[in-house]
């Protein structure tokens, strides 16, 4: 179509402006022609192509010929993930989180995007009185899950003073806010923490290694928004390696799924080819008992 227009176009002008046009377009591949010995896409096909690389591979030194042999060699000793073992773990991934994906499982109770319902923002705000099951669960994906989340965080605090270690996930909070707020409080935000975290005989003192004190300290003279990843990080391996299990296996964690709210569906699916969204209704485990024997009751009536 663009052809045609262009052809069409061509013949409606003036017999001069046709040949003014073709001088400048042979002007310009006389001005940009490529120099002699460089390889020109418009005038070679692949064939004389690759037969011009070999030449030019033959003209090399033997330094570097050198020099290829020795990172071929290197890459050869490289250690290297099995293609089959990458897709099982992306299968696996994939697997986790497909119910808590609302594109291919749906809203619950419906997509307030092309709804007017918004029961979906009111049941996952920041704080809610009884989160959902969903959500619960997600806390169970990862620890980063769980400290994304401030309702997570918060009943993650809770368990943390029942263990007495609530402070390192306060530290943690207080580097947080060292690394992303303004420059301009960071000084005064750095003296905060040293005071209330790692200072001696500090009131909530949290344990770092010996390593990671000397460099926070030598990183204290130069005050800014980085002194304390180092032992940030180590707090939060500390936490995600000893605390979180015992937080997933705990009766407080196993309290809020089985009182965890699950919306029924109200609304039709927006993508009729995927599955239906899991568990869109209460499952046995989660009825009351005399609900749960009410059809027997009912067939022993009838």
């Amino acid at each position: 179509m663009q052809a045609r227009e262009q052809l069409r176009a061509a013949k409606q002008r003036r017999k001069g402006d046709r040949l003014v046009i073709a001088c400048q377009e042979r002007t310009y591949w006389l001005v940009n022609r490529p120099p002699p010995g460089v390889p020109s896409v418009l005038e070679q096909g692949p064939e004389r192509g690759s037969c011009s690389a070999r030449g030019m591979q033959m003209t090399k030194s033997f330094d570097f010929y050198r020099q290829e042999v020795a990172c071929l060699r290197k890459a050869l000793g490289r250690a290297r993930v099995k293609s089959s073992v990458c897709l099982e773990a992306y299968f696996r991934f994939s697997s986790q989180r497909l119910p808590h994906d609302p594109i291919m499982t749906g809203c619950l109770p419906s997509n307030p995007w092309v709804t007017d319902d918004d029961a979906y923002w009111a049941l996952n705000a920041p704080s809610v009185a009884v989160p959902t099951r969903l959500r619960v669960e997600q806390w169970a994906l990862s620890f980063r899950e769980l400290l994304e989340d401030p309702m997570g965080r918060a009943h993650f605090m809770g368990f943390l003073g029942t263990e007495f270690s609530a402070e390192n996930l306060s530290f943690w909070e207080a580097c947080e806010e060292l690394r992303h707020g303004g420059q301009a409080q960071v000084p005064a935000l750095l003296d905060a923490v040293y005071q209330q975290f790692l200072a001696p005989g500090a009131a909530r003192w949290v344990n770092i290694d010996s390593r990671t004190t000397e460099q926070m300290l030598a990183g204290l003279g130069r005050p800014h928004r980085h002194v304390l990843d180092d032992a940030q990080l180590h707090i939060y391996m500390l936490m995600k390696k000893d605390s979180y299990p015992r937080f997933l296996k705990s009766d407080l964690y196993k309290d809020l799924l089985a009182e965890a709210v699950v919306p029924p569906e109200t609304k039709r699916r927006v993508f009729p080819f995927t599955r239906k969204p899991r568990r869109s209704s209460p499952g046995p485990a989660l009825l009351p008992a005399s609900t749960s024997r009410e059809p027997a009751g009912g067939d022993g009536e009838a």
